[in-house]
């Protein structure tokens, strides 16, 4: 198809489905796993996040920066970026556990990692996490309690943590106290299912490495076996809190033909660089991506660059708004300092700093995620409707 005929094609679908988008419901949260302190809402966002040059990832537990004119800057301990640089090749210290925070403050356990800690001692989805090494975390942001989660740097694997948890939402429930042992775990960053007939989701929490070759497969799979009805495919990238920006444009490429993914410019007058998608990527098949104000950095890059060229209908809401890279420098006392060595843009020149990525359609501030879901869907059907036209 070519792009002026997939323009046109994006263009009436977003007619046909804009008075859907009334009816979203209400009611929204915060969620994160210990693999990276992340939250859905900007409300709770970390306070700085990093995305060097190869990189980026919530460091929110960073230090405040030290250059009051550089908001992303931050130092680290040697501790703390080893730490960081291990979730970047997927992996974690932790007892492989996702949480939500509902509007009121309660935190609820959302899922598990299958054989880790938290899944082997019995933590079940929706239970409510009321402590966790007998500091209550009621209230907290989520980015604190992955942290009391994960521990310190003291607490290396096999260091133990209680949690207190209660199985049900009334004040009689019961309240049990699990104690669990710290493992190193491996990130799960991709999470393919089917939420509607003929439909592939593809969640993604991160862009750590090897992310881009899950993709590559689910797509693949979806090629040599396709749905006699198949409506599409929804990238769903709320909460995804950054990562490699090599997985971002390769994971972009998987639904491209070549061409631009971003644009780079330094300081200093350098000159602007193009990072250009591989060829043969999948662009026919109807492509929705969902996002929230959680959907960070080299999340962003993915989104704009799928949106400036035409190939997908994003759908939500605004994202985080961060286009800034960083780059680290070990110091001779052994701390990391990140400081912003230049901006990306999106193929058509848009920069995210500071305002994120608009969606096409755009769904309520107070849409629930299972509403802002359904929009999307919606949205995808509509696609798939036109493409068969």
């Amino acid at each position: 198809m070519s792009p002026t005929r997939r323009v046109l094609r994006l263009q009436l679908t977003l007619g046909l489905v804009f008075v859907t988008v009334c009816a979203v419901g209400v009611g929204t949260g915060a969620w994160g796993s210990e693999g990276r302190s992340t939250t859905s809402v900007a409300a709770a966002a970390p306070s700085s996040h990093r995305d060097g040059s190869s990189y980026s990832s919530d460091s929110s537990a960073g230090s405040d920066a030290t250059d009051a004119t550089d908001r992303w800057a931050a130092d680290y301990t040697a501790q703390q970026f080893a730490a960081y640089s291990q979730e970047l090749d997927g992996h974690y210290v932790g007892v492989g556990l996702w949480v939500a925070r509902s509007p009121q403050g309660e935190v609820s356990v959302t899922r598990t990692l299958p054989g880790g800690p938290a899944a082997l001692g019995g933590v079940r989805a929706g239970e409510r996490l009321l402590a966790v090494g007998g500091t209550p975390v009621t209230g907290l942001p989520v980015t604190e309690v992955v942290s009391l989660l994960r521990g310190g740097s003291s607490d290396a694997v096999g260091s133990p943590v209680a949690l207190q948890l209660q199985e049900g939402s009334t004040p009689t429930s019961a309240v049990v106290v699990v104690t669990l042992h710290r493992a190193l775990l491996d990130e799960d960053d991709v999470h393919v299912d089917h939420p509607a007939q003929g439909v592939t989701r593809i969640s993604m929490d991160a862009f750590t490495l090897g992310v881009s070759e899950q993709v590559q497969a689910a797509v693949r799979q979806l090629e040599l076996h396709p749905a006699t009805d198949g409506r599409g495919i929804l990238l769903d990238l709320r909460g995804n809190s950054g990562g490699l920006v090599s997985e971002a444009v390769a994971t972009a490429s998987v639904f491209l033909d070549g061409g631009p993914v971003a644009r780079y410019r330094s300081g200093g007058g350098a000159p602007q660089q193009v990072l250009q998608a591989a060829s043969g990527g999948d662009t026919s098949t109807p492509l929705v991506v969902l996002v929230d104000s959680g959907t960070m950095s080299a999340a962003e890059l993915v989104t704009g660059a799928l949106q400036d060229r035409g190939r997908a209908v994003v759908v939500g809401r605004p994202t985080f708004g961060k286009g800034a890279v960083q780059q680290p420098q070990t110091l001779s006392d052994g701390v990391v300092q990140e400081r912003t060595v230049g901006n990306y843009l999106t193929p058509s020149g848009h920069s995210p700093d500071g305002q994120g990525i608009q969606p096409d359609v755009e769904v309520p501030t107070n849409a629930t995620p299972q509403a802002a879901e359904n929009t999307a869907l919606t949205v995808l059907d509509d696609l798939s409707d036109v493409n068969s036209q």
